[in-house]
């Protein structure tokens, strides 16, 4: 709303309207200005001054206003209307006649003063009349009226005098009018700007804060400025009317009854949703008709509805210890769409007096007992030959205020069939030998009926499965005997009733020994005991001396880093395995990871967004542990059976590794949509950002520090025979303990499924290895040149490794042999090492075990870092072969020119002398010290 915001003028002193005489203070008091009444153009008397010395020189004739009060005015307006004799028009007056008067004025606390004292006034200005009159005019009565305004600044005083002074001039005084501007009272955007007095200069603004109109609130500051001229210039900010109000011609009205307005920033009120009204004015809501409800999270704008009605047509199908439970949606869904189902399960007890109790825990839902938004479910893991009764229960976003939600639901009753006993969990040696083996294992847990009798099937472990024998027994034990000695078997028991054999219990490993006598039991011979076991002391003292001389003969060979060579190295090495050989790729993921319970997790906020969908943050409370905050990776909905593998292809991978430089997976969810991939939760993120964000903020040896754990996770992975292949400080996670961690282990997986596409988009050249750019070489020494990467990014405090280079740029200066500088105050052995990273050649590349013993040295003796390259210059380089790039060059590097051929030195030495000569001349831009 916009109302005028013209000027409003206060009058001070109008001669006009003061009655009687005016009695204003002249100097001298006699024969100077003279007050005379006259009529105005109205034939109304007025009083005015008058003086006309026309004939005497030197005239100086003042005349003093009666005190004036400024109320508040910073600025007045003096508005003098006067008629002026031309003194053509008058004979015998040249060069006493004077056609002007002057103004001034005075500030003053005190309204006694009784004379002038003319030193104390200000000049205003001088005053000349636009147009004169002459005798002939006054004789015709046409008298020309001259109006004048001139602005003066009063702020120290509580009022002030205005004075005219006479040099000489014929001239009368019609009307004095004195007055001030103020910007008028106004409302804009529901707010109230109050009358404001102009400021004290001509360009002032005089910031106004307005009120808000009743029944609004403020939504931004509001603010107005009061110009100078009187006028409202530059509105900010404003006010809304409330809950239950709208903007009516500048104020808030109301919402009448039938409608309602839920927020402030609502354009208005709203008619009432259906199955709901408003009975007063101004509500912010609409309340329910009676049986109809809202939730707490519904918008005041969705209309009130109801809880569904009872499921239909709900259905079982009973197979042995399981059931399948169908049902239809509700005839009536009370308007809503956020409908979900729950089970609730009841077995009957014959032995208590309560007729049904609730099933144990141990029973299984599928896909789950609440939440479920499908209508079918599969109760497993049921007990035999029981009655059990099932009750599905439909709810909606109302169903819990309505109170109705324990009563919309339909029931089945039903019995199990008999089934098959529940695997035994556990098996115990009681007694081994040289070529035999005795068993023993308790009942399963679900019998499901009398056991008739056990089965045992074993193997040794290196044949896996593929030859087995199978041996039967009525009792809970067995004794195994025709092993052959010190071998390891693996032993399966399974249990059969009269419904038939149940599963197989999990692989229980026990191995014979080599002595001919029982270890366990009676009956050992003394001599014999003696010469085997000093037979066993000679054989371990062969095989010790047999593998240190193995040992010193196969110390680290550079040449010698694939992954099948380091198996052979180290034997007694877990080597990782690839999650890709398997047929079955949940075998996998079953294998290396353990599933987690969805109910455990508690999703807290989203982090980030991966390549399969979104990275939440959150916490896991395992059974019996301490809760942990977890990072959560999920697969987004609509995914392929390839994106599938693909996404828990990382979690198979992460799942071998144990290692406090290596990110712990935790556990994986695939029972249940989403998949989840749990891992332990990094506080600080990306090692790139982090460094990034604290740039300066941590001495050499915490850098140090930082790389030591960077090369301890990759010793470890490259003793698995792991090549990590996306060695990057992005793909390294830092903890609140600035401990670091490597993590991303997906890139193998791309460039297996399409190496074709994974060298042309996803390869990170910047980081990856000649011989890997090239051809497709990836071994532990193509990480170790990562790695080098990686320190100078660590070094660097993040900074973007070659810059602003493309990938063909990067790629062809390496080929010619340029290597990355020394970042600023990076220590020499540092960069040597990153230098040592770098050979062309991979047999020449250092393995991670001498990075880390290098590393550990370095901490131990932190005086080896202290020595840094000399001053260092960002020079700018353009060469015939490279495109312009800014390249660190130190002044002694400068000398042998190690990061150029040959080839191109005296083309590097020319351009770069050329530069810093014409740089130092114009001591500008492109050589600044770093």
């Amino acid at each position: 709303m916009c109302v005028c915001i013209c000027e409003i003028l206060v009058t001070l002193l109008d001669t006009r309207t003061v009655p009687g005489e005016l009695k204003w203070a002249a100097n001298p008091a006699e024969g100077g200005w003279e007050e005379v009444s006259i009529m105005d153009e109205k034939n109304i008397p007025i009083r005015t001054y008058q003086v006309c010395n026309v004939l005497e020189p030197s005239q100086n004739n003042w005349l003093r206003t009666d005190w004036i009060p400024r109320s508040g005015a910073q600025r007045v307006y003096v508005e003098v209307k006067f008629t002026l004799r031309d003194c053509n028009s008058l004979p015998g007056v040249t060069g006493t006649c004077k056609e002007t008067f002057n103004l001034y004025y005075h500030e003053s606390n005190d309204d006694k003063e009784s004379y002038i004292k003319e030193s104390s006034f200000i000049k205003v200005d001088t005053v000349a009349a636009d147009e004169s009159f002459t005798q002939v005019d006054v004789g015709d009565r046409i008298m020309k009226l001259n109006t004048e305004v001139r602005d003066v600044k009063v702020t120290t005083r509580k009022g002030f005098y205005l004075a005219f002074q006479d040099v000489g001039a014929c001239i009368a005084l019609v009307s004095v009018r004195v007055f001030y501007k103020t910007c008028p009272l106004t409302v804009r955007n529901l707010a109230t700007f109050p009358d404001t007095v102009t400021g004290a200069d001509t360009s002032s603004l005089v910031e106004v804060r307005g009120s808000c109109v009743n029944q609004s609130e403020e939504r931004e500051e509001p603010k107005m400025y009061c110009g100078a001229d009187g006028e409202w210039l530059v509105p900010i900010g404003g006010c809304l009317c409330k809950p239950g109000y709208e903007e009516e011609g500048g104020a808030c009205k109301a919402c009448s009854a039938g409608f309602y307005k839920s927020k402030a920033s609502d354009p208005g009120c709203f008619k009432c949703p259906p199955h709901s009204r408003s009975l007063r004015d101004g509500a912010n809501v609409c309340d329910c008709h009676t049986g109809f409800f809202r939730a707490d999270a519904d918008p005041p704008s969705m209309a009130c509805t109801q809880p569904p009605s009872a499921p239909q047509q709900l259905i079982s199908v009973v197979n042995e210890t399981s059931v399948v439970l169908e049902w239809a949606p509700p005839r009536r869904l009370g308007g809503r769409s956020d409908i979900s189902y729950s089970l609730e399960c009841l077995i009957y007890s014959a032995s208590s007096n309560q007729l049904c109790l609730p099933c144990g825990s141990d029973v299984h839902f599928s896909p789950d007992q609440i939440g479920l938004q499908t209508t079918r479910v599969v109760v497993s893991k049921l007990r035999a030959h029981t009655h059990y009764s099932f009750i599905v229960h439909a709810r909606n976003g109302v169903s819990q205020v309505s109170g109705a939600g324990a009563s919309q639901s339909a029931s089945v009753s039903l019995t199990t069939n008999q089934a098959a006993p529940s695997p035994v969990s556990s098996i115990q040696l009681t007694d081994v030998t040289r070529h035999s083996l005795s068993l023993a294992w308790q009942q399963p847990d679900r019998p499901n009926g009398v056991i008739l009798e056990y089965e045992v099937k074993f193997y040794e472990k290196d044949q896996r499965e593929r030859s087995y024998r199978i041996m039967r027994t009525f009792l809970r034990s067995v004794d195994v005997a025709g092993l052959n000695p010190l071998t390891v078997y693996v032993f399966h028991v399974r249990a059969r009733t009269a419904a038939g054999y149940g599963e197989y219990s999990a692989p229980f490993e026990f191995s014979t020994n080599s002595d001919p006598f029982p270890l366990i039991g009676e009956g050992v011979n003394s001599a014999f005991l003696l010469l085997s076991v000093s037979g066993v002391g000679i054989l371990l003292l062969i095989s010790a001396a047999v593998f240190i001389i193995s040992r010193r003969r196969s110390k680290y060979s550079k040449t010698k880093q694939d992954a099948e060579e380091e198996k052979h190295l180290n034997p007694g090495v877990k080597i990782y395995v690839d999650p890709f050989t398997y047929e079955d790729p949940d075998q996998a993921i079953h294998e290396f990871a353990k599933e987690i319970d969805v109910t455990n997790i508690h999703i807290e906020r989203v982090i980030g967004i991966g390549e399969f969908g979104e990275v939440c943050s959150g916490r896991l409370r395992a059974q019996g542990k301490r809760e942990i905050y977890v990072a959560i990776k999920s697969l987004k909905a609509g995914y392929s059976d390839k994106q599938r593998r693909d996404f828990l292809s990382e979690a198979s991978i992460m799942g071998q590794f144990d290692h406090p430089n290596i990110i712990r997976l935790e556990g994986v969810v695939t029972r249940c949509k989403p998949l989840m991939i749990i891992t332990e939760y990094m506080e600080n993120g990306s090692l790139d950002a982090f460094l990034r964000k604290h740039d300066g903020q941590f001495t050499v040896i915490q850098l140090v520090g930082m790389l030591r754990g960077i090369a301890s996770g990759m010793k470890y992975l490259s003793d698995m025979s792991y090549v990590h292949r996306d060695l990057a400080a992005r793909n390294i996670l830092v903890n609140s303990n600035l401990v670091c961690k490597v993590s991303d282990f997906g890139l193998s997986r791309v460039l297996e499924d399409d190496p074709e596409a994974a060298y042309t988009t996803r390869i990170p050249i910047r980081w990856t290895a000649p011989e890997a750019i090239s051809y497709r070489k990836f071994t532990t020494a193509s990480d170790v040149w990562s790695y080098g990467i990686v320190m100078w990014e660590v070094v660097s405090y993040g900074e973007r490794p070659y810059w602003d280079m493309n990938n063909q740029d990067v790629i062809k200066a390496i080929e010619e042999g340029y290597r990355l500088p020394a970042p600023m105050d990076c220590p020499v052995v540092l960069h040597q090492l990153m230098l040592d990273c770098w050979e062309r050649e991979r047999a020449d590349r250092p393995s991670f075990s001498q990075i880390l013993n290098m590393l550990d040295k370095l901490i131990r003796n932190p005086g080896t870092l202290r020595r840094t390259g000399g001053e260092r210059y960002i020079i700018h380089i353009n060469t015939y072969r490279c495109k312009q790039a800014y390249t660190e060059i130190t002044l002694q590097e400068m000398d042998r020119l190690g990061i150029i051929t040959p080839s191109h030195q005296d083309i590097l030495i020319a351009s770069v002398q050329q530069e810093m000569l014409s740089q130092m001349q114009h001591m500008q831009h492109s050589m600044v010290p770093v």
